[in-house]
């Protein structure tokens, strides 16, 4: 297939995943979204507070190369098996998720811009942009209330972690992208401008 792919970065709690459903809501069908989340490098051989302590927020705690392979793989026109992570226990779950190929598939996480081999793949890069402020209260809303952690872990990981990961990487990284997106999907402006040029893609390749 003649896939368009978009990789969808930002800081955590930056809006990523609220401009991605904007994108979803718009072409439904037509589009694949794939959570780099999803491609934590699996720790079994770890205790749950072992893994618990990892750093999550470096580019080492993924599995890019497997990510690389599976975009090609779509881009060929070829169904993947995802894997899918359980972030109660810090780990992969036994499960897989099957990725179809579709016209335009986005890819979203905080560390995609970080690493060639992905970025090399992309046809347009987003970074959303976000005040740290507000990035932390989304986090820690989140956390709590969908991942079942606590609030002071909540608030030492990103202490420890997140807020020095972000400056060390995943900010250094928005020099990579096409287009900076303030505020996410709430940019109803440059939502509008992704939208017609994904629109413009789907329309050559019909």
């Amino acid at each position: 297939m003649n896939s368009i792919i978009i990789g969808v970065a930002g800081g955590t709690g930056s809006g990523k995943t609220t401009l991605t459903r904007r994108l979803k809501e718009r072409f439904g069908d037509d589009m694949t979204v794939i959570s780099y989340d999803n491609y934590y490098k699996a720790h079994d051989e770890l205790t749950r507070e072992e893994r618990s302590r990892l750093n999550y927020d470096h580019p080492d705690a993924f599995d890019s190369d497997l990510l690389a392979e599976h975009l090609r793989a779509l881009r060929a026109g070829e169904t993947v098996a995802c894997p899918v992570y359980d972030f109660s226990i810090y780990n992969r779950s036994k499960e897989t998720l099957l990725i179809a190929p579709t016209g335009v598939i986005v890819v979203e996480g905080i560390l995609i811009f970080a690493d060639s081999k992905l970025r090399d793949l992309m046809d347009v890069k987003i970074f959303v942009d976000t005040d740290a402020d507000v990035r932390i209260l989304r986090r820690i809303l989140r956390d709590v209330r969908h991942r079942d952690r606590s609030l002071e872990s909540v608030i030492a990981q990103y202490l420890t972690t997140v807020k020095p990961m972000h400056e060390q990487f995943v900010e250094p990284s928005k020099r990579f992208a096409d287009v900076i997106v303030p505020e996410g999907g709430k940019n109803l402006v440059a939502l509008d401008l992704i939208i017609r040029r994904v629109e413009h893609h789907l329309r050559e390749n019909q």
